[in-house]
């Protein structure tokens, strides 16, 4: 069996305290089945929510974040500031496209060894339509859960607070909704990729439909070469994938447009701020550089990033998205006004699963977002008075 099947990024909990029993409740959003934990252990005092949303990994479904959702909204309920405080949290997760209760052709969610011919359009598309069912589930949530919250004399409650955690598949798309809706402040990327397509050692040449490379390691490709494609040559590596029918030109443009490297770089290198010798990096000019930090202006502002690798992960490496992750770090020191948080963390011994590890660290830093969410609302509005 194959490791994506067998070991989808799975949860580990061994050695952890047993979940304490938290309230569940599927309700139809928007066509969509979510399951929301937490709803009823709501004290009735509380008049402000935060919303833990969780993208499950490929090959599972909803149901797997189940765990994960009480470890969470348990620790806030039995934490201290809980009952300091009149901010209440949930979790909140659906199925991703083509999953679980939204499944309509089960062969598109293997990868090449599997069978699976559109593997790269199969992920992308499902990683960019699960952000933007996100998207609409931000738009409405509150509407469905807390329309009658003011009537019979309870506290009215508002939700102005998201966060997302998401596994493998779920890290991936938990990376572009950071980069696509200003609302959610916080996100766990757990054995996720921030570069679909390329690395820093990526040079890209543009010939017609013909696209060049001297060398590239990166997350879809990686697997290609893994998955023996025709289309991938161990001589000229992506010279004969992107672009080929595997990853065809129209895939590598809509790559651009929702990955973050994409978003940043295009198909360009990523660059380093600077050379070894200290001097501003010969690969990159002042315009690239004033762009991008607008881009992280716009679009990051404030926000906060917890990533979660396996050392030894074989399906999802961590050197994929080593390249970008380093530039992101740098950035974020650098444009200190952006005030955007990097915490990565990389497991010795860890493959391609949700460890005990990262569990634990995971639920502490959501505790800690959590905690800290109504000084972030008051930067953000006071970011945006300085706008107008």
């Amino acid at each position: 069996m194959s490791q994506t099947a067998a070991n989808s990024g799975g949860i580990s909990s061994d050695g952890l305290p047993p979940v304490s029993p938290i309230s569940l409740k599927t309700i139809p959003m928007a066509g969509l089945l979510v399951d929301v934990y937490g709803l009823d252990e709501l004290p009735a005092s509380v008049s402000r929510v935060s919303c833990l949303w969780l993208h499950h990994q490929r090959t599972r479904n909803k149901d797997h974040m189940r765990e994960i959702a009480a470890r969470c909204v348990g620790a806030w309920n039995e934490s201290s500031e809980s009952e300091k405080k009149d901010r209440g949290l949930i979790a909140l997760a659906y199925d991703q496209r083509n999953h679980g209760t939204r499944l309509v052709h089960d062969p598109a969610n293997g990868a090449w060894r599997e069978g699976n011919k559109t593997h790269a359009q199969d992920m992308l598309g499902g990683i960019v339509g699960m952000v933007g069912d996100q998207t609409v589930l931000l738009d409405v949530v509150e509407s469905y859960l807390f329309h009658d919250s003011a009537e019979e004399g309870q506290q009215r409650k508002v939700i102005d607070h998201h966060l997302a955690l998401g596994i493998s598949l779920g890290g991936h798309s938990v990376w572009q909704l950071m980069f696509a809706d200003p609302r959610v402040r916080a996100g766990v990327a757990v054995i996720g990729c921030p570069d679909f397509m390329s690395k820093s050692v990526l040079v890209l040449l543009r010939s017609g439909n013909t696209i060049a490379t001297n060398h590239l390691i990166d997350l879809i490709t990686d697997r290609a070469r893994l998955s023996k494609l025709s289309t991938y040559s161990a001589d000229t590596g992506a010279a004969t994938f992107l672009g080929s029918k595997d990853f065809p030109p129209s895939l590598v443009t809509a790559a651009c447009k929702t990955d973050p490297k994409g978003i940043l770089f295009g198909t360009a290198p990523i660059p380093s701020f600077t050379s070894s010798s200290g001097s501003p990096s010969p690969s990159t000019t002042d315009e690239d550089e004033r762009q991008r930090r607008q881009i992280l202006l716009e679009r990051l502002q404030g926000k906060q990033f917890l990533l979660c690798n396996g050392a030894e992960d074989k399906l999802v490496p961590p050197r994929c998205g080593e390249a970008f992750t380093r530039w992101f770090k740098e950035a974020a020191d650098k444009y200190k006004e952006a005030r955007i948080s990097v915490d990565e963390r990389t497991y010795a011994g860890v493959g391609h699963t949700f460890s005990v590890g990262m569990v634990k660290d995971a639920v502490e830093w959501v505790m800690e977002v959590v905690k800290n969410a109504d000084a972030d609302i008051v930067a953000q509005a006071r970011n945006g008075r300085s706008k107008m």
